[in-house]
């Protein structure tokens, strides 16, 4: 199973950990989607900053 999440709250005026969060992630700019796969490390990254992105899952 996959993560697809997508970038829907800019980063200006956040924590610089939830900043790095975000590039670690493969973020950056709003919209922007990536897909990674579903584990404890990226759900716990996603998490940190569930408040900036949206995220679904997806089948493979």
């Amino acid at each position: 199973m996959k993560l697809r999440i997508t970038q829907v709250k800019s980063t200006i005026d956040r924590k610089k950990k939830q900043k790095l969060t975000i590039q670690a992630l493969g973020l950056g700019k709003l919209h922007r989607t990536v897909e990674h796969n579903d584990t404890p490390q990226i759900r716990g990254m996603v998490n940190k900053v569930a408040h900036l992105v949206k995220f679904e899952e997806i089948e493979e």
